[in-house]
């Protein structure tokens, strides 16, 4: 016989079991430490949960091309700072700033843009 502490236990137990990879989906694996700058040209805009995705070109210090995937929040989140389906389109210029992925990919979560027209964009809030 399963006694009630045994159940709230086993109970408790499932939750935190449950809850670890929730935790991790949310945490981009990015290097704070150090905030990198990228200017480059949009090749896609994925207006999609769970997180807005930007696709750059960007030219390296050797002149070469270098794909780049930036994002932010979710939709919910980019609504609330102003951002919609049309606020970016291919061929855009943009400046993206925030913290690459740890593992070195060209990752980059994004905490601001600065568009070729000069208007900041930010993504979790104003400053």
């Amino acid at each position: 016989m399963v006694t009630r502490l045994q159940a709230l236990a086993f109970g408790a137990t499932a939750l935190l079991i449950a809850a670890v990879p929730l935790s991790s989906h949310h945490r981009w694996p990015v290097n704070r430490s150090t905030e990198v700058t990228v200017e480059g040209t949009v090749t896609g805009y994925r207006w999609s949960n769970p997180h807005v995705m930007i696709d750059l070109d960007v030219r390296n210090d050797d002149g070469a091309v270098e794909k780049w995937e930036v994002g932010g929040p979710s939709l919910n989140r980019m609504r609330n700072n102003g951002w919609d389906r049309d606020t970016l389109k291919a061929g855009d210029v943009i400046t993206g700033t925030g913290f690459r992925f740890t593992d070195g990919s060209r990752i980059l979560r994004l905490d601001r843009i600065v568009t070729s027209d000069g208007r900041e964009l930010f993504l979790y809030g104003s400053r």
